[in-house]
């Protein structure tokens, strides 16, 4: 198949989404995006800026003009490398509160789409299989029980900081339920995903389980 396919690949937080996005862009040889790094680069940015984060104009327009790059795991926006600055408790608290906006969402959610214009990509996200790519060749929804979803944050010191298990259970319910309500992209399970409960499950069979769905839209297509 020569055309180079949209993998969409979405859940809620502490599902596995990153770990799998990534095995499997490397085994196709495509890009991998996390959505939620342009979420997370605006958050920091107006974080820094002190902008408040419920002025939805103000945001729309730091959306607007921030120029944001994502390469591998790099990110940058207006040529500042934040990296590791936007993989915070604080930053995950700024960019769940942006992600309710409706106008800031639109600006992204166009980025999103212009990194993926050609294929060959494997996005991540909460969105990206209802929203940003309803039409994706593959998509794939990664769920896992609320207990091992905790765990898996409250060892990645990147999101956790110095958190305790209960605050990290407190926080990831507190994102499932902004996530699941919100009234601009909602998260929920495309009905044509392959959703996948991943508790308890290795990567590798997860990542298996993936590709023999792209495997298998290949052989039809």
């Amino acid at each position: 198949m020569s055309r180079r396919l949209i993998i969409a690949i979405d859940g809620p937080s502490g599902a596995g989404k990153g770990t799998i996005a990534k095995a499997v862009a490397a085994e196709l040889g495509y890009r991998h995006v996390d959505s939620g790094a342009l979420y997370r680069a605006v958050g920091w940015k107006a974080v820094r800026d002190a902008v408040p984060l419920t002025d939805e104009a103000a945001i729309h327009d730091l959306a607007e003009r921030s120029r944001i790059a994502v390469e591998g795991s790099t990110v940058r926006i207006d040529d500042v490398d934040v990296s590791r600055a936007i993989r915070t408790p604080e930053i995950d608290r700024a960019a769940t509160a942006i992600a309710r906006l409706p106008r800031v969402r639109e600006v992204l959610v166009a980025r999103l789409r212009s990194l993926a214009f050609d294929g060959g990509v494997v996005m991540e996200g909460r969105d990206i299989g209802t929203v940003v790519f309803p039409h994706a060749d593959v998509k794939v929804y990664l769920d896992a029980d609320e207990d091992e979803r905790a765990r898996r944050r409250a060892h990645d010191p990147a999101h956790s900081g110095s958190a305790t298990l209960a605050e990290v259970t407190s926080a990831l319910s507190e994102r499932d339920r902004s996530d699941r309500t919100r009234q601009a992209s909602p998260l929920y399970a495309a009905p044509d995903a392959l959703v996948i409960d991943t508790t308890g499950l290795p990567i590798a069979d997860v990542v298996r389980d993936v590709l023999e769905r792209i495997q298998a839209r290949v052989a039809t297509a």
